[in-house]
């Protein structure tokens, strides 16, 4: 009976999550872990069916029967399971038969998965986000070179040219070239130190919120949804208002393309904290989760893997540039922008340090910027 007391607890310290089943499949015991994972009490689950509390097992009922007869274990890999409360989790679960007091029962031990395979995203768009960087660097180094000697060109035309009628060929000229520079350099993005000093999230956002209540005359819900506990931080305000400016305003004009009589558009904007959450390859003790969610057709399928590129749009009329330049933004920030879309909500989450070391920052800044 000590031994059995000795090794509840030491599993009970485990970090990875442990569900046992009996003869029936239904739960007979969960670590702490399991708990917090399954987001269940484990002394309510005792006798209960595996698949109420573990729902995917409604899938595998065979398997794991066949593990039972035939004592005999296996492993899922990124299993789907559908919570209690809805929420869907990907998780790596092995089940092991193991025979105790005279009766098999079988061990579940289970890993999350979403949280790597979310850093696993992160890292890559962070890297294609700095490979498009570099690429686009290169690029407007190659064009504004020649475009510079072209508008040099044009001018000495234009000074020596007696007729008004040639000289509107030059004047052309050089605006066309002036616009292409103008493109290039949004292309590069913001390419000056951020200036950092203390800033109120929500007051970023209020200011957001005034802006598209009064572009959307009325045809748009604006919903607030604000955690008043998120402290100030050091940010660029301006930068800030910018950025989610540029995803709300593009938010609204996809809302208001609608044609269903019967559709009201309405766009979320929202706040909370996250504690020990990881951005990229970096651990932080304190991040602000920024929503910005619609109600909207969602973004086409065909362009959600490249959305923060440059030139990229789902809209005709669109530049491409926006996205591209508040992902640049958020990067000199230390955070990132990431974004799921499906027919009837798209949802893009911000995610900022709260708490970030003056070097770390710099670093972060120069590496960015040159």
């Amino acid at each position: 009976m000590a031994d059995f007391v000795f090794y509840k607890q030491l599993i009970n310290h485990l970090n990875s999550s442990i569900l046992v089943l009996d003869d029936q499949l239904s739960v007979q015991y969960l670590n702490p872990a399991a708990e917090a994972l399954l987001q269940v009490s484990g002394r309510r689950c005792v006798g209960v069916a595996a698949e109420t509390v573990f729902l995917d097992v409604k899938q595998d009922v065979q398997t794991f029967e066949a593990s039972l007869s035939q004592e005999t274990s296996f492993t899922k890999r990124e299993a789907e399971v559908k919570l209690l409360n809805q929420q869907i989790i990907t998780l790596d679960y092995s089940v092991s038969p193991v025979e105790f007091d005279k009766t098999m029962c079988l061990v579940v031990e289970m890993h999350p998965r979403d949280r790597l395979l979310r850093i696993s995203r992160e890292e890559e768009l962070i890297t294609a986000q700095a490979t498009t960087q570099a690429l686009v660097r290169g690029m407007a180094h190659e064009i504004k070179n020649p475009l510079g000697g072209i508008r040099g060109s044009a001018q000495l035309l234009e000074r020596v040219l007696d007729n008004d009628e040639l000289k509107e060929y030059t004047h052309i000229i050089i605006e066309e070239v002036d616009r292409l520079r103008n493109l290039v350099d949004k292309m590069l993005g913001p390419n000056k130190l951020l200036e950092r000093k203390s800033t109120n999230i929500h007051e970023v956002l209020e200011r957001v919120h005034s802006l598209i209540f009064v572009e959307a005359e009325g045809h748009l819900k604006l919903r607030r949804d604000y955690d008043p506990s998120i402290p100030e931080f050091l940010a660029d305000k301006e930068q800030l208002i910018q950025v989610v400016l540029n995803i709300t305003r593009n938010a609204m004009q996809a809302l208001l393309g609608q044609q269903d009589p019967e559709y009201f558009p309405e766009i979320t904007l929202r706040t909370r904290a996250i504690r020990q959450f990881t951005i990229g390859h970096t651990k932080h003790r304190l991040v602000l989760h920024l929503s910005i969610i619609d109600n909207g057709p969602g973004i086409p399928e065909n362009i959600r893997e490249s959305l923060f590129f440059p030139m990229v749009s789902g809209r005709a009329e669109g530049t491409g540039l926006g996205l591209s330049i508040a992902q640049s933004i958020i990067n000199q920030h230390q955070g990132i922008i990431e974004c799921d879309s499906k027919p009837g909500q798209t949802h893009f989450s911000i995610y900022l340090p709260l708490e970030l070391d003056q070097n770390d920052y710099s670093a972060q800044v120069q590496k960015n910027i040159f």
